[in-house]
């Protein structure tokens, strides 16, 4: 039983590992340079034992896409607790600046994640929950919905902001006016 045990803690950390390498390479060099082989090279294990922990880069990008939404509810949670709903617009953008690749994999790359349903993992309901707690209190009817619009303009200024395609000096402003708009 003991030697199951840990074989089973070696897997663990193997899968691991795989992750936080694909994350580093990825925050590195971008996803597009994140390949089997290469990932494989990184971790001293063959094309095979990755695919033993996972089916394909999919579903290596769906793993770091779920660390990263743990994180990011922390974040937000955090930002929400110190500043309320610019705490938690700041902490959003932040977090994606910070973190682009981990961004990437969230919410534009390809993944097994379901948003916005029964099925989804508890960690997407966890983060929708810390965006909805910034919102609700300034909601006059449908808190979800004014949720979901809060989001994806913070989405839209992420990602812009890291296209460039958006003035760099106008970011405080655009969170403030989005905030304001919130709000009332």
């Amino acid at each position: 039983m003991e030697s199951l045990n840990r074989r089973e803690r070696a897997r663990l950390e193997r899968g691991a590992l795989i992750v936080r390498t694909a994350r580093e390479l990825a925050e590195a060099d971008g996803w597009d340079a994140v390949t089997t082989r290469r990932l494989a090279d990184a971790v001293e294990y063959s094309q095979p034992v990755l695919y033993s922990h996972f089916k394909n880069m999919q579903a290596i990008v769906t793993a770091v896409a779920l660390d990263g939404m743990a994180e990011l509810a922390v974040v937000l949670r955090e930002g929400r607790e110190a500043s309320g709903l610019m705490g938690l617009a700041e902490a959003y953008l932040g977090y994606a600046e910070a973190h682009p690749a981990v961004y990437a994999a969230i919410f534009t790359r390809r993944t097994d994640l379901v948003f916005g349903s029964a099925e989804s993992p508890e960690v997407l309901k966890l983060t929708f929950g810390e965006l909805l707690a910034g919102v609700e209190p300034h909601a006059t009817d449908d808190a979800e919905t004014l949720t979901e619009v809060f989001w994806s303009a913070l989405h839209g200024q992420a990602t812009l902001n890291q296209e460039s395609r958006l003035r760099p000096a106008q970011r405080t402003e655009r969170i403030e006016r989005l905030v304001r708009l919130v709000t009332g």
